[in-house]
């Protein structure tokens, strides 16, 4: 963990809001807190955090919204954190560009173990090189941007690491259970329904035509194959 990350906590309880500033202020982290969307996107102005924590029940909004605001600006890791159970507002909020969601009630642990996953994501296994190059498909490793052709891609943090992990493990059959734990992290290998999203999101960015996919192919009851016969590594980092 870098030394004093700044987590921005969107959440009009009081109780929780205050607790889990306390907890992280006990890891190293510092906090910012605040109860509705308009003053959190006054934060988010003046400030640069590295994480988000969102409730989705806010006194001005829905919290889905201001996941699709931050999305078309910023590239921060950002975890719902909601007494929302229902399956279709877990789905909506990934869809919408969160990385992550909590469900409450929660153990501040499993909050500090998401936010932990969540970062490891973002920062990703750095592979020794700085860009990558499969068909139409630029990676900007360092710089954590992606091309299709000439077009920049709007990915979040976890559909980089998604494509970018495809794109290192090109042409292999890759199960369902080790994507999760490899890309989400350990604990996660049963999180279908986050791997059904992204795939979903990510083919809409990257394929032609989404009904007959050319990169991510479905490999029916194992997983996912990611077809790349022309690849490049283009900058190599220099090593000592």
């Amino acid at each position: 963990m870098k030394v004093q990350e700044l987590i921005l906590i969107i959440e009009d309880d009081d109780a929780i809001s205050k607790m889990v500033s306390l907890s992280l202020h006990q890891q190293g982290y510092k906090t910012l807190v605040t109860p509705d969307i308009k003053s959190a996107l006054r934060l988010l102005n003046a400030n640069s955090p590295d994480l988000i924590l969102l409730d989705l029940g806010l006194p001005d909004g829905d919290g889905k919204g201001l996941i699709k605001t931050v999305r078309s600006e910023l590239s921060i890791p950002i975890i719902v954190v909601s007494a929302r159970h229902e399956e279709k507002e877990v789905i909506a909020s990934l869809d919408a560009g969160a990385d992550d969601y909590v469900m409450k009630p929660f153990s501040i642990d499993e909050l500090l173990a998401r936010i932990r996953s969540a970062q490891r994501r973002f920062l990703g296994l750095q592979p020794m090189v700085n860009v990558i190059l499969c068909h139409e498909i630029k990676l900007d490793i360092e710089h954590h941007l992606a091309w299709n052709g000439d077009e920049l891609l709007k990915l979040t943090p976890t559909e980089f690491n998604l494509l970018k992990y495809f794109i290192l493990h090109r042409n292999q059959v890759l199960p369902y259970a080790r994507i999760l734990k490899d890309v989400w992290g350990v604990g996660y290998q049963n999180e279908m329904q986050y791997l059904r999203t992204y795939i979903n999101t990510l083919r809409k960015k990257i394929e032609t035509d989404t009904a007959r996919p050319s990169y991510i192919q479905t490999e029916l009851g194992i997983g996912y194959r990611f077809i790349c016969e022309h690849f490049d590594n283009t900058i190599s980092l220099e090593k000592d």
